[in-house]
């Protein structure tokens, strides 16, 4: 299930009406450093977060994180825990939809780290660059991942 299962018509008018169910995916080097791409795509276009992407209906929420680290990382993921959730109040203030993101932490994979065409840019961070995704910089910074 790699092909996004609806149009943007679809999607705007379903996630206007509920929730978004997302994954979030953390992938820290031996440093402690985070890997962060810049969106190239709306929404958030420019701005630095953590690679994600929406679950798919009827997709586990497993099956979610290998898709979307494969689709936007290139990567084969071997290991994670689930560190927790991100609300997006920014989202919805803003006029988009409201996601929830399911939080994981990639322990292992295999691969070299090679985003698509959705990032304008990547790179390991040891502090939070701007600018950064409001919602998911409270996150790192409560749970003492980084600070700005």
């Amino acid at each position: 299930m790699d092909k996004f299962p609806f149009t943007k018509e679809e999607f705007d008018k379903i996630y206007s009406k509920v929730p978004r169910l997302t994954v979030e995916l953390i992938v820290k080097d031996a440093n402690g450093r985070i890997f962060f791409t810049k969106r190239a795509i709306p929404p958030c276009t420019g701005q630095w977060h953590l690679p994600g992407g929406t679950v798919y209906f009827a997709e586990t929420i497993s099956a979610a994180v290998n898709r979307v680290a494969k689709r936007e990382l290139g990567i084969d993921v071997k290991q994670t825990i689930n560190n927790g959730f991100i609300e997006y109040p920014s989202h919805y203030k803003n006029g988009l939809d409201m996601p929830v993101g399911l939080v994981f932490e990639i322990l292992k994979y295999s691969g070299r780290l090679q985003p698509n065409e959705e990032a304008a840019d990547s790179g390991w961070f040891d502090r939070i660059p701007t600018p950064f995704h409001a919602d998911q910089d409270q996150f790192l910074i409560k749970n003492k991942y980084l600070i700005y």
